[in-house]
Order: structure tokens, then C-alpha cells, then sequence
């Protein structure tokens, strides 16, 4: 394959460029021979090279140009670098610096990493597919920058959102990577910042009619039927409504699953999962209250009511358990402006908009924080739930880091230690009394990868949310004794490869029991999926 390109294609391919590795017979016989230096280096040789370059930048947000420069150039050598410290690189590569590169994606923009769906494109859609010159591709991530992180909608800019998440399945769970396809369905942006801003890439106008967005999203999603068979539609950030009502018209009808509903779900429910093993709790006597009422807070509570139905709760029951609160005040059945999604959660209560009131009331066992509201667990709503649990369960989730209810090191301080605590973004340990606490990162990336790799070696007809359940016991499953004794609610970052392929074997497991799978079943499923691994070697 290498000798049909002309030198100068075959230096400018990322995935066929070994830059300095090829060998001299090699730049002989492409006819790429003193286009380079004349030392050949290994590839262990070119990631110590990368490794300087990195440490000279002067912030993460250089940093995280500088491996997309990378991804452009060399993709073996980029994945070699990022697998190889996967706790130091994540975080670079998504959550948090992700949500700076965003905010300036027109500014910091270099080329295209994926493909942009328009408008104008109705009618045509599978026309402009096509246009992709990959043939088998088997997730596209799709994002409308809607409700980007804690960002709410930057429209093009949160382009950087699908390539992160792609990325993140190589990265984390070792996806081949030529099989993945990030989009960015442009619709415009409500934000007149960016439409004034001259460097904004995407389409300066008004997001269309719910009627009209639907539209669009119907022909974009048989499109991909058409042109990529069997290809999983992965929704990411989607304005909540939009997100909501698009995964409960697609999730029974083509292979698809919501990051932001079901993954966080997923993960939160993980965390969960470790913490009331901690304290030796069933999951079916928990009372739990979350802040925000969105898209997450609704996703993460579905499937907690499930988890709490296939323990044998009634669905009545399990949605008495659980109770939201937003911007205007608890959900409750006097009112009336809530979705058909949330009033399943709106019990008979009196009307409450005092957080620290409603957790005197309701007594919850987990405090769980999905409202983009830095800081809205201060330290009266820390002590409230100290006061009433042993070991209060408190979830931070909003990100990027100003986005969390509170820190680490406040839930720590005002609960006296006493906290079982995770955010969505990872906080530095917390030293207390000579104790020292390692508070838990609740980030999707400990799921989504897992079941991306469960999807592209079993080729599910669908994925339900049993899936994400079944992820969520493979995650706690591989917190052992001594993570859980320093607080720990998820398993290292350091191992996420393994981490992540033993949660896909589980879940791969759960889609050949249930008949999900599409191929034949084989006799050892680990060792299966494991000789379908990317590696990043030339």
C-alpha cells in the first residue's frame, strides 16, 4: 500500500507516516530518501522526543495543541504517547482541558478532524457522507455543541467534544481508530458571542425548530444506514430536550446510545455501586436527591431506578426513592412545568426552593450535583447531609472544574472526613488529620470506551441500557479492598486499558446471552476481543 503513494502523500498521512522511524531501506524504496535526517529512531525513541516537547509547553491547552498537531501527523505515534500514561493524558486530551480548547476552537483550529453537517445539506446528507473516505465505520459521535461540559451551547466550537470522545476509545480501550468518525451537526448556536466573533467556523444563525431539527436528524440518521451499515450513532451534548426526546425516538429503533444520559448514568451508578459496598448498604434502601433536572440528572436516575427494579423494586417504588431539585425549587406535583421526563419524579411534597430545607425533609442517603452551579453544595449543605448519614454519599458531577457543586477538599473539610466523595472532573488528594483521601473521578470515560469496544467486537443489533448496567458492576467490580479503603470509588486510571477491556468482556458477555450479539459466540470472549486490540506500532 505504501508504494503506490508519492513520497510527499505518504509524509503527510497520518496513519502511514513514521516520520524518523522509517528505516534507510525503507526511504529508498519510497522514494522519500533525503527528505529526512539521517538517524533512524525507534518508536519508544520518538515518544521521549514528543515527551520534551510536552514538558516545555507552558499549560495544558498548549499541550493539548500540540498532541492534535500530533494526531495530524503521526497517529501511531500520537496513541503511542497518550497509551502510555493514560492518567496523565486523559485529562489533557478531554475533561477538563477539552472544554478550554473549545471555548477558543475557532482560534486554535489547524484542519479538519472529522466531517460537518449543515443545514443546507437536507436532502443530501447521504450525498456528503460519502464523502468520507473511509468505507467501515462503525461509531460516528455526533454532537450538536449544544450543551457542551458546563458551557452550555458553543454551536462548531464543540467539534472538539466528538474527536475527544473518539480519541478516548483508542486511548482508553483500544478501538482501531480508522473505524471512527466524529461529527459536528451544525444547526447554528444561540450564542451571539460567537456569531460576532470573526474567527467562528460555524453557521451564525438561530438553531431551527424542534419540527425542523428532527427532520434533519431523521435524514442524517437513515443516512447512516445507508452509507455506514451497521454503525453506531453515539449522541453526544445535545441540548437536553433535544438529547431526551432523540434517544427514546432512536434507542429501539438503530444502534445508538446518549453519552451524556446513559454513560454518565452508567459511571455514576458505578461509583455508587463502590460506595455502598464500602459501607455495606443495598442500593434498594438508598434515598437519593440530585441537584439539576436535566438530561444527566434524568439519565442517571432512569437507570438507577432500573438497577434498583432488577434487585426486585417495584418501578414505584424505586421512583419513590429518588427525588430532583432544580433551578426553580424541588420537583414536586403541584408543579406545572415539567417535562413528561421528570414529573415521574415529582412526588406529593410541599414546595420547597431551600436545598439545605429539602434535605432535612427528604433525608437523603446520596446528594448527587448535575446543575452546571459551581459551588451550590456549600458548607450548609455538606453539614445537613453530614448530620444525617454516618458516611454521606456526595457526587459532584458538573464540569469543568469552577462548574462542581464543591471540591474535594470542601466536602472533606465539611463533612469532618466523613464523605464518600466523586467529582466529575479529578481533584487533587486531600490530606486531613494525617489521613490522606483520594477522591473519585466519576468521568464516562471509564464506560463509553468499554461499551464501544463491546459494540465493535460483538455488532449488537442494539444497546440497551442493561448494557450500561452491566458496565457500571464490571467498573465497582474492579475496586478491590485496598482502593476502597482509601476511599477510592473507581478503578486506577493507571491500568484504564485493562480496566476497561475486562468491563467489555462483561458487557459483551450480557449482549451474546441476550441475543443482542450479531456474530457467533466465541469460547473465550477476553482473549476473543483481545486479538482485535489496536496497537500503536508500526
Amino acid at each position: 500500500m505504501l508504494d503506490n503513494l508519492p513520497h510527499q502523500e505518504l509524509l503527510n498521512d497520518p496513519v502511514r507516516n513514521k516520520g524518523t522511524a522509517f528505516t534507510l531501506e525503507e526511504r529508498r524504496r519510497y522514494g522519500i530518501e533525503g527528505l529526512l535526517p539521517y538517524s533512524v529512531d525507534t518508536l519508544d525513541r520518538q515518544v521521549e522526543r514528543v515527551m520534551g516537547h510536552l514538558d516545555a509547553k507552558p499549560n495544558d491547552l498548549e499541550r493539548y495543541v500540540y498532541l492534535i498537531g500530533l494526531s495530524d501527523r503521526n497517529e501511531t505515534l500520537f496513541y503511542r504517547t497518550v497509551m502510555s500514561d493514560p492518567a496523565r493524558f486523559v485529562p489533557i486530551l478531554y475533561d477538563p482541558t477539552v472544554a478550554d480548547a473549545c471555548l477558543a476552537f475557532g482560534h486554535i483550529y489547524r484542519r479538519a478532524r472529522g466531517m460537518y453537517i449543515t443545514r443546507d445539506m437536507k436532502g443530501r446528507i447521504a450525498e456528503v457522507l460519502r464523502n468520507w473516505p473511509e468505507r467501515d465505520v462503525r461509531f460516528i459521535c455526533v454532537s450538536t455543541g449544544g450543551r457542551i461540559l458546563g458551557l452550555g451551547d458553543i454551536g462548531a466550537n464543540g467539534m472538539g467534544i466528538p474527536v475527544g470522545k473518539l480519541q478516548l476509545y483508542t486511548a482508553c480501550a483500544a478501538v482501531p481508530p480508522g473505524c471512527l468518525l466524529p461529527v459536528l451537526f451544525d444547526i447554528g448556536t444561540t450564542n451571539e458571542v460567537l456569531r460576532a466573533d470573526p474567527l467562528y467556523l460555524g453557521l451564525r444563525e438561530a438553531p431551527p425548530s424542534d419540527t425542523e431539527l428532527d427532520e434533519l436528524v431523521e435524514e442524517f440518521v437513515q443516512a447512516v444506514q445507508k452509507v455506514f451499515p451497521g454503525c453506531c450513532i453515539h449522541f453526544e451534548d445535545w441540548k437536553g430536550t433535544d438529547a431526551i426526546r432523540l434517544l427514546n425516538r432512536y434507542r429501539d429503533k438503530v444502534l445508538c446510545y446518549n453519552d451524556d444520559i446513559q454513560g454518565t448514568a452508567s459511571v455514576t451508578l458505578a461509583g455508587l455501586t463502590t460506595a455502598l459496598q464500602i459501607i455495606d448498604r443495598p442500593l434498594t434502601d438508598q434515598r437519593i436527591l440530585f441537584l439539576g433536572a436535566g438530561s444527566a440528572g434524568i439519565g442517571i436516575a432512569n437507570l438507577i431506578a432500573a438497577a434498583m427494579q432488577a434487585k426486585g423494586v417495584s418501578q414505584e417504588a424505586a421512583r419513590s426513592r429518588i427525588s430532583l431539585f432544580d433551578i426553580d425549587g424541588l420537583l414536586e406535583s403541584s408543579r406545572t412545568d415539567l417535562s413528561e421526563a421528570q414529573k415521574v419524579y415529582a412526588h406529593k411534597a410541599a414546595p420547597s426552593k431551600d436545598l439545605v430545607k429539602t434535605i432535612e425533609t427528604l433525608k437523603p442517603t446520596v446528594l448527587i450535583g448535575v446543575s452546571t452551579k459551581g459551588g451550590a453544595f456549600n458548607q450548609r449543605v455538606v453539614e445537613a447531609m453530614s448530620r444525617l448519614n454516618e458516611r454521606p454519599i456526595i457526587f459532584a458531577l458538573s464540569n469543568p472544574t469552577d462548574k462542581a457543586e464543591c471540591s474535594a477538599e470542601q466536602a472533606y473539610a465539611w463533612s469532618d472526613g466523613k464523605a464518600l466523595y466523586a467529582a466529575g472532573v479529578q481533584f487533587p488528594d486531600v490530606t486531613m488529620n494525617d489521613k490522606v483521601f483520594h477522591p473519585g473521578q466519576a468521568n464516562n470515560f471509564y464506560i463509553f470506551p468499554a461499551i464501544g469496544l463491546a459494540t465493535y467486537a460483538a455488532r449488537p443489533r442494539r444497546i440497551t441500557d442493561e448494557c450500561f448496567i452491566v458496565a457500571a458492576q464490571a467498573s465497582a467490580d474492579q475496586v478491590g479492598p485496598e482502593l476502597r479503603a482509601k476511599g477510592m470509588l473507581f478503578p486506577s486510571q493507571a491500568d484504564i486499558l485493562e480496566t476497561e477491556i475486562t468491563t467489555a468482556t462483561r458487557v459483551a458477555e450480557f449482549m451474546f446471552d441476550k441475543g443482542l450479539a450479531q456474530v457467533e459466540r466465541p469460547r473465550e470472549i477476553r482473549a476473543w476481543i483481545e486479538g482485535q486490540l489496536y496497537k500503536p506500532q508500526y
